[in-house]
């Protein structure tokens, strides 16, 4: 009976240390990006190598929008996330990487001018959602996927002040909206309404001229 209360005592413990944790990575993230100004975030796919014509869209993308004033969050590894931090950085805006170690694929790119650390996923994504004034999706896999819905629901619920959502290129995403609007919508599990929260564009010209006309520096 003692090996068993010392056992939930240890637990307990290790428990309330880990809340520490949690509130340092918070801290430290409101410390490092609180001045950071007008910021886009920008998801994808990290298994994306340079020379794909999406690296080189997602590069030209945020070389684009530090040009025009705002800084590019990204969650700093390889593939879409480095194309994104280096065309930040190439054109001398803001350039931040969210980091957060993970099993494979992960590595820092090496193209951060402002970065964070992250042990736990929910912290990271505060971080991106609390300093992003835009998300731009860029094709990608299933934590490209969780940080679009993330966005939706946060939206679609009010817990955040709505913000433009814009999916990057119609070949890539067209099958997933339109699965929505047929399936969910006409369900009812989703309002029509509800949909405008996206926006699908084909090009980062359209994307930064979009982002102009809805985020006012």
């Amino acid at each position: 009976m003692r090996k068993n209360q010392y056992l939930i005592d240890n637990m307990s413990m290790h428990e309330s240390w880990r809340l520490f944790k949690i509130m340092a990575e918070i801290v430290d993230g409101f410390d490092t990006l609180s001045e950071l100004g007008a910021a886009v975030s920008i998801f994808g796919s990290a298994r994306v190598q340079e020379g794909d014509p999406m690296y080189d869209d997602t590069r030209k993308l945020a070389r684009k929008l530090c040009e025009a004033g705002y800084a590019v969050i990204t969650g700093g590894g390889p593939g879409i996330m480095e194309a994104g931090n280096r065309g930040a950085a190439e054109a001398g805006g803001p350039s931040v990487g969210l980091n957060i170690e993970l099993p494979h694929e992960q590595a820092p790119n090496p193209f951060q001018t402002v970065r964070c650390s992250f042990n736990y996923f929910f912290v990271r994504k505060i971080m991106f959602v609390k300093y992003a004034m835009a998300y731009v999706v860029m094709p990608g896999g299933v934590g490209t996927l969780d940080e679009l819905f993330e966005a939706a629901v946060l939206s679609q619920t009010k817990r955040i002040k709505p913000f433009p959502i814009i999916l990057y290129q119609e070949s890539f995403w067209g099958g997933l909206m339109g699965w929505i609007r047929e399936t969910m919508c006409s369900r009812g599990f989703i309002n029509e309404e509800e949909l405008e929260m996206f926006t699908i564009l084909n090009t980062p010209e359209e994307v930064v001229q979009y982002i102009k006309r809805h985020v006012i520096l």
